[in-house]
């Protein structure tokens, strides 16, 4: 039996994915692939789709470890991009690139305040995080951590033939003749605030309990509206 996950728009935690339902925009978390996880059964297959702008480091890296458990089971497919997060969990798997898809991998990335040792310190943070998350390019493509670093450092963007000769994936897809898949462009990423979401759900709960509350479409609208303000 076959298995299709979806790694499609942002990787958020699995208590934001509500957030993005609301508002019916693509997204992944951990649950979405335990889930699929979950069903697995001896002698299946999954097929992961990857179409991604990336996310939270650490929930690429939750989602690159559940595909790695089941790495000989796995088959990853990048169709539009494959960037940040999702080209950690790219690397979990056997894996094969549109050729007019795009990866992108970089050094992870924060806010920061506080004075000189507190500024030093997130420095320090981000260089460890860097150093274990190159981890998952230097396994798949046998380069070696200097480089996988070098790579990050430079934010580099890779084509799908670009890819295969640093070993990043396996093949290049329709190189048999088959139309190739549309390149699509995912937007830059970052979670709602919290005050973003406390609206959200407030304008949910007073749909639920108020009969004379506005339609569902006007709340939207409004959130919308709210969604445009600076974060």
């Amino acid at each position: 039996m076959k298995h299709r996950i979806n790694i499609r728009g942002v990787m958020v935690p699995n208590d934001y994915k509500w957030y993005y339902d609301y508002f019916g925009e693509d997204c992944t978390c951990p649950k979405d692939v335990q889930q699929v996880m979950d069903a697995f059964m001896e002698g299946d297959e999954i097929e992961v789709y990857i179409n991604s702008p990336g996310g939270v480091i650490d929930i690429g890296s939750e989602i690159y470890t559940l595909l790695k458990s089941r790495k000989d089971n796995v088959k990853i497919y990048i169709t539009g991009e494959a960037c940040s997060a999702a080209s950690v969990a790219a690397m979990a798997a056997y894996c094969e690139m549109s050729p007019t898809a795009l990866m992108m991998v970089h050094c992870v990335s924060t806010y920061a305040e506080g004075n000189h040792s507190s500024l030093e310190h997130t420095a320090e943070v981000l260089r460890t995080a860097d150093r274990a998350l190159c981890s998952a390019y230097v396994d798949k493509s046998g380069m070696t951590e200097e480089e996988a670093l070098e790579m990050m450092e430079h934010t580099t963007w890779l084509t799908a033939e670009q890819a295969q000769e640093r070993g990043l994936i396996d093949a290049v897809m329709f190189r048999d003749g088959v139309e190739a898949a549309p390149l699509t462009a995912g937007p830059l990423f970052s979670l709602p605030t919290k005050e973003q979401m406390d609206r959200a759900d407030r304008a949910m709960k007073a749909g639920q309990r108020e009969s004379d509350s506005p339609s569902m479409e006007q709340v939207k609208f409004n959130l919308l509206k709210l969604r445009g303000e600076k974060r």
